[in-house]
């Protein structure tokens, strides 16, 4: 019997490995040596864990509420009183001596300009004592179950190691295996580089575990962030020790790992934490490793295998190499399009791993590294950047039928609309809600970073949102829409009545920017010739508002609220009242209130053409006049350099799919694998340092190329690019809360499958305007759909 379990061992890891699909895993021969390079992410939304498959293993973990401190007031303290005199500043002209008196006396003091930071847990470092004439290695990444592992032959034995994120069972767990009898001997610790407040290790009942509290770092009697975790090793018939913070496993042919944190932020109560600690590892000790893997599985799988893609097969074998050297070809060569497959699953994999809704009260949204950090301040404090960061994250959410994953990011709107209103008052004297650039886990909304070309931008309320209405818009949830939806949108809404103010007979913003971009103060202006960000009227600030506006009116009249309703009223005033997007002597969108000259023309953002992308207004659908000009903006922009992090490169791929223009869109996704993805399909800001937004902004620039719903049509293949002339997607979502299903071939549509899930009218679009019959009929106008009913698509073929 123990000789034919060798074998099943061994025959199912050959098994795995001739089925290590190019598409859907990423694969290695050799250990990650650096975390961002290399490291494989798995997650239930609430924890994550990156694993190295180091020979002694690095697993480093993290928890959505592990930041860098409690709460802080940093409200500016002169804010409201300084309001007018800002004003009257940038309306004279005096723009530099503005923004010096809006960054000191509307911004927090230097002493307190950053929110709290994103931070870690801990290393869980394991060594098995293989160092040496190790064989035949392979670690790998399932983006369509969730899971990682590695494998290795060492001596005459066989190694194995499973890792998994239990959404059922909220923890994380590993397995670790051999096929020789006894065979197995580790020793685990955890490590953590500063604010340890206990670290060791017992033995209970047989479970070999390791306890390790931390902190925050500030005294008691400020409030810390407090954390505690467990690892519990189940390794039935070996010897069990432990020394100090280290256990010691002697003699297992099965090593089991169980894994919980919890925070003070979810449970203040230390006792009510340690019980929550104590209860998900007992219970998932008592069920064993098998059932709690299969509960995730079941659970990841659902949710991954709702859509897929195929976009062709990559030529010469270049999908069967390991990811690794699959990214080193594609630095120069274009040809491996199921990369393009598998880094599009990787962003679903991460959106799905790193944001979850649960029966907590509060879950947390993927943040600017998700939920994976490796230090105890995530770069740029790893927070909810809302200036493009967090909204690109949830893109795919919606277009590739992964809806409820974007719940979380409400949860902390919710968090953040008392503190958004108290700001609103205290700073600028209005009723509403409203937050700047970026949020924490507190959901702090004051002006933070002290930067000039960020912080004060008031807009971030308006822009958030947008995702409330459009889930709205995927869904039909009329309860959501009546319970949270509408009442957040006027309360925005009042915020933007009250703040703006009259000039040249529009209301306006002010002060305010455009994210992170500057511009050259004109020659009859105060110090002329000087970059400066901040000013009255942005282009991006008048199309937020319109979008925002027609968003409360639209679900207003969804609702059968009375046009007499006062918030109505003025809604219905207000949007009439905001200025026409400006076309400058190039025919570009205007960016700034005039045609001001660019401090960098190849900016990063593409703020100005938010009405393209993730906006409508700017659909050549909707307006070719601000398309055209739109396109002629993203052009410029993209010919001066922009595109210059991985995350603006995303927004470009997005931003020609609107357009129509699939060649330029992938273009703009090739470009990516050239200079800003890791060997671990990790997007980074400049080909180093990780941000998750890119891989998010990907997974929807490339859906984007096949199925669009934001003109109000279901468009069917609206930019598909030459190089993928046939393939198939399936799952996809569109508004009206259909799932489309369509296959191309050489060029051109071959067929498509909607299916309504609510009956909602449907506009049908094919190409550039093909002709189509709809089961068998001729399509001419809008159908009323049946709910639960499918409806066949085929292009006429000339007779």
């Amino acid at each position: 019997m123990k000789f034919c379990h060798i074998l099943t061992l061994l025959s199912l890891a050959t098994i795995s490995l001739a089925a290590l699909d190019g598409s859907r895993y990423l694969w290695y021969r050799q250990p990650a040596i650096e975390w961002e390079k290399g490291s494989l992410p798995i997650g239930n939304g609430r924890m994550g864990g990156t694993i190295y498959g180091s020979l002694d293993e690095v697993i480093t973990i993290n928890e959505d509420t592990i930041w860098s401190g409690p709460f802080q007031d940093r409200t500016p303290a002169n804010g409201l009183e300084a309001l007018p005199r800002a004003r009257e500043l940038l309306l004279n002209g005096n723009i530099t001596a503005g923004g010096d008196f809006i960054l000191d006396q509307m911004n927090a003091p230097e002493s307190a300009k950053d929110e709290r930071q994103f931070s870690y847990f801990g290393n869980l470092n394991i060594a098995f004592g293989h160092l040496d004439g190790i064989e035949n290695y392979v670690r790998w990444l399932d983006t369509k179950a969730g899971n990682s592992g590695a494998s290795y032959t060492y001596g005459d034995a066989y190694y194995t190691r499973e890792y998994i994120a239990s959404f059922p069972a909220d923890i994380l767990a590993a397995r670790f295996r051999t096929t020789e009898l006894g065979g197995l001997s580790l020793n685990a610790s955890i490590f953590r580089t500063e604010n340890t407040l206990e670290n060791v290790a017992s033995i209970e009942d047989g479970i070999a575990i390791l306890t390790y509290r931390g902190s925050s770092g500030q005294p008691a009697e400020q409030g810390p962030i407090l954390f505690s975790g467990q690892v519990r090793f189940v390794a039935t018939g070996a010897s069990i020790a432990t020394s100090e913070s280290t256990v010691i496993i002697e003699g297992a042919t099965t090593v089991d790992l169980f894994i919980d944190i919890e925070t003070n932020y979810r449970y203040p109560d230390p006792k009510e934490l340690d019980a929550e600690i104590n209860g998900k590892l007992a219970e998932a000790v008592d069920s064993g490793y098998d059932a709690v893997r299969d509960g995730a599985l079941a659970d990841s799988t659902a949710l991954l295998e709702r859509a897929s893609i195929n976009i062709g097969k990559s030529p010469n074998g270049l999908a069967d190499l390991p990811t690794d050297e699959r990214v080193r070809n594609a630095r120069t060569r274009r040809d491996d399009v199921e990369l393009t497959t598998l880094a599009w699953n990787l962003g679903r994999h991460m959106l799905v791993s790193s944001s979850r809704n649960t029966k907590a009260e509060i879950d947390f949204p993927t943040n600017l590294q998700g939920v994976w950090n490796n230090a105890t301040t995530a770069p740029w404090g790893g927070k909810y950047t809302i200036n493009i960061n967090t909204e690109m994250n949830y893109w795919p959410s919606m277009t590739t039928n992964l809806l409820e994953t974007q719940e979380p990011l409400f949860d902390l709107m919710k968090l953040a609309r008392p503190r958004g209103a108290q700001m609103a008052r205290d700073l600028y004297g209005c009723e509403g809600t409203m937050y700047h650039h970026n949020l924490d886990v507190w959901a702090d909304t004051a002006p933070t970073d002290h930067w000039r070309s960020a912080s004060m931008w008031p807009m971030g309320a308006a822009w958030l949102v947008q995702h409330m209405i459009e889930h709205y818009r995927f869904t039909g949830d009329r309860q959501f829409l009546n319970e949270t939806v509408y009442p957040y949108l006027v309360d925005v809404a009042r915020f933007f009545e009250c703040y703006t103010f009259e000039w040249e007979g529009w209301r306006i913003t002010g002060p305010s920017l455009s994210p992170e971009n500057s511009f050259i103060v004109p020659d009859d202006m105060a110090s002329a010739g000087a970059g400066e960000p901040m000013d009255i009227n942005i282009a991006m600030d008048d199309q937020l508002m319109r979008d925002l506006f027609r968003a409360l009116l639209d679900a207003a009249d969804e609702l059968g609220v009375s046009d007499l309703n006062a918030d109505v009223v003025k809604a219905r005033e207000f949007i009439t009242r905001i200025r026409p997007t400006q076309i400058g002597s190039l025919g570009q969108i205007l960016e700034w209130r005039s045609e001001y000259a660019e401090s960098e023309e190849g900016h990063r953002h593409f703020s100005h053409v938010y009405g393209l992308h993730p906006g409508s207004e700017f659909s050549p659908l909707n307006n070719e006049t601000l398309a055209r000009a739109a396109g002629i903006s993203v052009d410029r922009r993209r010919d001066a350099g922009g595109g210059s992090t991985g995350w603006s490169r995303m927004w470009m791929i997005n931003l020609y799919a609107r357009l129509f223009r699939g060649d330029d869109a992938w273009d703009a996704a090739q470009a990516w694998f050239e200079k800003f993805m890791t060997e671990g399909l990790w997007n980074t800001d400049d080909g180093a340092t990780f941000q998750i937004d890119g891989n998010m902004g990907f997974t929807s620039g490339i859906t984007e190329l096949f199925l669009q719903s934001h003109a109000g049509v279901l468009h069917i293949l609206p930019a598909l690019p030459n190089a993928i002339s046939t393939g198939w997607v399936k799952g996809l979502t569109a508004r009206g809360n259909f799932v489309v299903d369509i296959e191309w071939e050489c060029g051109s549509f071959k067929s498509a499958n909607v299916t309504s899930n609510m009956g909602a009218d449907l506009t049908l679009r094919v190409e550039n305007g093909t002709g189509i019959l709809v089961d068998d009929k001729a399509y001419e106008t809008t159908i009323h759909t049946r709910k639960g009913s499918q409806y066949k698509i085929i292009p006429i073929v000339p007779k």
